[in-house]
């Protein structure tokens, strides 16, 4: 034998992969010394007889009948196919498995690849997405969590006032928005407040509940809705909030067969009423909350009358984006022109409806509508 012939020969042996030849039905003609050293035969185990069938798994010797087989004999050539090779002790060895068959047809030249550490590392990363599969459900969960604590579970009955209020999160409701409503009684009737905190995650969810719990607990000492705004807008600077927040605050006191509301705006779109075939604008603008230490804010008072309808809205209602361009407020002044006949709740759904069909149903923002109605 020359050197050549020797080199070649020990290259074949000890090459970083297993070789075996074998016939066409399977049978076992050769094999090198590293493919011996993975599985733990001994030479004449492999060549005495033995199929490649023999050497793998029930299942992978289904699929090596049916499939690669077949596909060998149509191509000439397989290449990395992941099966498991059982060891001369009964343990099993993940390997990938490359066949070729070209020079002579009558020989099948197998190329063994153990893939020990591959099939770990697939089942590492298999076991990293289902832990991030359970983590993004839990953040979903906690997201939904979150954001009903924003939201009063229901609003209170008022006797001759008819109280509706809707949410509806932005894209599939993964992300805590800011977007907040309440509305709760208090010595002289009742308080309602809506409101809406720039941004979306964790951070903006801590400032949504200290500002709506600084919203209730402000009445306490500040008469009007202006002191209850500036109120909040002190607490947001003192615990250094980095957000800022619009906001709308009302007082309702029922009156004989009417209600007085007095409400303050702070950088918050203003509320729309609907009487008879006009709709109208409530309130004056005022400065934004959270960053400002004074803020310019006003009351205004009007008075509700029977079959009067009053919407207030987040931003997430007239800024939406469709194929026709904004919602805009033309759109909802009409719609709540054409919508005043329904009772409150009708009213507040079809605000919502509305809007996010506008989006194709995946709203880009928050919404979150309060309606007030005097049954005429």
């Amino acid at each position: 034998m020359s050197l050549a012939e020797e080199a070649f020969e020990d290259l074949y042996e000890h090459a970083p992969c297993g070789h075996l030849s074998t016939l066409p039905d399977g049978t076992i003609i050769r094999v090198n010394r590293t493919l011996l050293e993975l599985t733990g035969y001994e030479p004449g185990e492999l060549t005495g007889g033995m199929r490649i069938q023999n050497l793998l798994a029930v299942g992978d010797r289904i699929f090596y009948e049916t499939h690669f087989a077949p596909l060998l004999a149509m191509q000439s050539v397989v290449r990395e196919i992941a099966v498991d090779v059982r060891r001369a002790d009964g343990t099993r060895l993940p390997v990938l498995l490359n066949a070729v068959m070209r020079d002579d047809p009558r020989v099948i030249r197998f190329c063994v690849f153990a893939a020990t550490d591959r099939r770990e590392y697939e089942r590492e990363l298999l076991r990293a997405r289902q832990r991030a599969e359970r983590s993004e459900a839990e953040a979903r969960e906690l997201a939904r969590t979150l954001q009903r604590s924003f939201i009063p579970p229901a609003l209170p009955r008022i006797p001759g006032l008819q109280v509706a209020g809707a949410f509806r999160p932005a894209g599939d409701g993964d992300l805590v928005g800011g977007d907040f409503y309440d509305m709760y009684e208090t010595d002289a009737g009742w308080a309602l407040a809506l409101g809406d905190v720039c941004g979306k995650g964790v951070e903006a969810a801590v400032v949504t509940s200290l500002a709506r719990y600084t919203l209730r607990a402000a009445p306490i000492r500040e008469p009007s809705p202006s002191a209850v705004l500036s109120a909040l807008n002190r607490t947001l600077l003192h615990e250094r909030a980095g957000r800022f927040v619009t906001a709308v605050y009302g007082q309702l006191v029922p009156a004989d067969h009417h209600f007085r509301l007095t409400l303050s705006l702070a950088g918050h779109p203003p509320p729309l009423r609907a009487r008879g075939d006009a709709v109208g604008e409530i309130g004056r603008p005022g400065n934004v909350l959270g960053l400002l230490p004074k803020v310019r804010l006003t009351d205004v008072e009007v008075e509700l009358a029977p079959g009067d309808a009053v919407l207030f809205y987040t931003d997430g209602v007239i800024e939406a984006r469709g194929g026709e361009g904004l919602y805009g407020e033309a759109r909802l002044r009409h719609l709540l022109s054409a919508s005043r006949g329904m009772e409150a709740d009708g009213i507040a759904d079809a605000v919502v409806n509305e809007v996010v069909a506008f989006q194709s149903g995946l709203p880009r923002d928050d919404i979150a509508v309060v309606v007030l109605k005097i049954p005429g």
